[in-house]
């Protein structure tokens, strides 16, 4: 039976890129893959404003089972509406909804990277997990105050110079200092993505990215906080995520190993997997073991 739905999903899904109307405007999606019978992948983006491409090797799975991709609103190839008051998690869950049921989404997995985790833990809390085989978070953010602090953590390991700068240019505003960019650069390369150079996947994201977006959202730089997400926090509803979930992160992740601990012993059937020698971008400096952990992960949910 499980065999027959998934093939029947399988065939109902589109092919290739398309649009869809959201509340706001038109999202961009990709399904690699359409053709495959195992279980579809669900794959959300992080940032807010940080669009897919950057999670494109994740097209590596789809020689086995469709792989979804799409950018979120106000970024990426989808449109850029100027109003802010869609820059809220209650749009972008309500988003990711619209996209289920336009895809015809009965039966899928669902991955979450960096702020794709708190999207997509909060999609399970207001609409449930009926139609979602598991929930993997890579590099969750749950809980902002938490996130602030353990960038404080890698922050006072830079050197003392550095250090100085990202204080200096946080208490004055002055955030497109070309001082304070080195100095998020620096820590970017540690805690962001320790390749060097960067994949040309990240760099695109990069490019792409809505800024406008993740100014409102979350603030001027990763551990500078100014936006409306400054006091989330899910850990409270954690306990009652009720399918198997992975947790993924870096040995330097800004996703701290610690944290990532304490969010594995909230939810109750959780398993944790953490990359040595490798950051927030875990998925891209130790890709091979990344995939295989998450394709492993897959298999043993369905």
């Amino acid at each position: 039976m499980c065999a027959c739905q998934s093939k029947k999903e399988a065939i109902k899904l589109p092919v290739g890129e398309g649009f869809l109307n959201v509340t706001g405007g038109k999202i961009w999606y990709k399904v690699v893959g359409a053709e495959k019978t195992g279980i579809p992948l669900l794959v959300v983006h992080g940032g807010p404003g940080a669009p897919h491409d950057y999670l494109s090797n994740l097209e590596i799975l789809a020689n086995e089972r469709p792989v979804i991709f799409y950018d979120q609103l106000g970024c990426g190839n989808s449109d850029r509406p100027s109003d802010t008051s869609l820059w809220t998690v209650a749009r972008f869950t309500d988003e990711l909804e619209q996209l289920r049921i336009a895809l015809n989404l009965n039966e899928f997995h669902l991955l979450g990277q960096s702020w794709g985790g708190y999207l997509t833990t909060n999609y399970i809390i207001k609409y449930g997990s009926t139609h979602i085989k598991s929930l993997t978070l890579s590099a969750p953010l749950l809980n902002s105050v938490r996130w602030a602090n353990d960038q404080r953590i890698w922050i006072s390991q830079l050197p003392q110079n550095v250090q100085d700068t990202i204080i200096k240019y946080e208490a004055s505003g002055d955030f497109s200092s070309a001082s304070y960019q080195e100095a998020v650069m620096i820590f970017y390369q540690k805690h962001v993505c320790r390749l060097n150079p960067w994949p040309e996947a990240l760099n695109l994201t990069f490019q792409k990215m809505g800024l406008e977006v993740y100014s409102h959202m979350w603030g001027p730089s990763e551990f500078t906080l100014t936006g409306c997400l400054q006091s989330a926090d899910l850990t409270p509803v954690l306990s009652t995520i009720n399918i198997p979930c992975l947790l993924t992160c870096g040995e330097f992740d800004e996703a701290r190993p610690e944290t990532m601990q304490s969010f594995k012993e909230l939810i109750p059937n959780a398993r944790l997997k953490i990359f040595e020698g490798a950051s927030h971008s875990h998925h891209l400096e130790n890709q091979e073991e990344y995939l295989h952990t998450l394709r492993s992960f897959l298999i043993d949910s369905e």
